[in-house]
Formats: structure tokens, C-alpha cells, sequence
């Protein structure tokens, strides 16, 4: 059996729902999003990558959404995006960390590397963000399939409406923790 990094007792799951890996400890019946306390987030960071993400090239979100041609109609865009949470954030805690001690600064050097990182053509966004991104969105190479105006946080939503198809923005800071978002179609 693969080394999840996991406390005892806990082990990977995966939700039929939203087609998501989570955390599920049997003996207590507990599930939940995040981590349990415990957790070696470099090895659950490598085994996740492994065994919990899209690396087909075409994301789960995009095959589940049937491709949606132009768009996907109505005023809906398809973005996908890397983000780097702080301590300060919504809900300080990830699939890689139950619990994010880093400050902003930490947090804006962190994303300002995978920024130059992505901008330089040494890595894409997509690749980037199923080991390092902060959002369960990482399974799916970041993809947050396709939203209209209203469904995502303002900051958010301006910078990915901005962005043509193919561009990837600066780092967009929301309630959430900082962002770098690419604008799929």
C-alpha cells in the first residue's frame, strides 16, 4: 500500500459527488476536506500527485462538462487557477496542510516564484498546481470548470474575465489567499 503520509486509521477516498479525493478515518467515521492533524504534507503532497490527480491533459472538469464548445454559453468562461493560502485566509487549512501557519508575505514570495516559474515557459499553470496549489481544484490541474459572473469572489472574477484565452494573470489577492489564474477558454 502507498504511503498517504496519513496518521494511522486515516486513509484517501474518493467522492463520487464531486468526483474529489478526501480523507476518511473508518474506525471513527469521520470524513472531511482537509488533512487530519498529523499529517506529513510532503508525503501526502507526493502520494496525492501520484494517485489523486488529472494528468491526462485533459482535465476531469472539462470531460465532465462534456466540453461545453465556446464558452460554455451564457457568459460563462473556463479558468483554472494555482492558490497560495495564508494564515490570514477564509479557511486556513488545504489538502496539503491541515493548518496553514504561513503570513501573507510567505505566502506572496511563494506565489511570486510559481508566477516567474510559469511566466519563464519552465512549467505550465496546470502542472504546477496539482502538487502546489492550496484549492482541491488541484486534482484537476487546477481547473475550475466554467462560471459565470456572480459565482466566483469579485477580485476573482474581474482578473479571470480580463484574461484572453491562454493568458495567466498577476497574483490576484482574495479572501481566499493569492491566486494565479489562466483563462482555459
Amino acid at each position: 500500500m502507498a504511503d498517504t503520509g496519513l496518521p494511522p486509521g486515516w486513509e484517501v477516498r474518493h467522492s463520487n459527488s464531486k468526483n474529489l479525493p478526501y480523507y476518511f478515518n473508518p474506525e471513527t467515521k469521520e470524513s472531511r476536506w482537509e488533512p487530519p492533524e498529523g499529517t506529513d504534507p510532503e508525503r501526502l503532497k507526493v502520494y496525492m500527485g501520484n494517485y489523486h490527480s488529472s494528468t491526462t491533459g485533459r482535465p476531469a472538469a472539462a470531460a465532465a462538462s462534456g466540453g461545453g464548445g465556446a464558452g460554455g454559453g451564457g457568459g460563462k468562461i473556463r479558468a483554472a487557477h494555482l492558490l497560495v493560502k495564508h494564515a490570514g485566509s477564509r479557511r486556513p487549512a488545504s489538502w496539503r496542510e491541515a493548518k496553514i501557519t504561513r503570513n501573507k508575505d510567505e505566502a506572496a514570495a511563494i506565489i511570486a516564484g510559481h508566477e516567474q516559474r510559469i511566466k519563464s515557459g519552465e512549467v505550465s499553470l496546470g502542472d504546477l498546481a496539482v502538487t502546489e496549489s492550496d484549492c482541491s481544484s488541484a486534482r484537476k490541474r487546477g481547473d475550475l470548470g466554467f462560471f459565470g459572473k456572480g459565482d466566483m469572489q469579485k477580485k476573482f472574477e474581474e482578473a479571470a474575465f480580463a484574461l484572453k484565452p491562454g493568458d495567466v494573470s498577476g497574483i490576484v489577492d482574495t479572501d481566499s489567499g493569492l491566486h494565479l489564474i489562466q483563462r482555459l477558454e
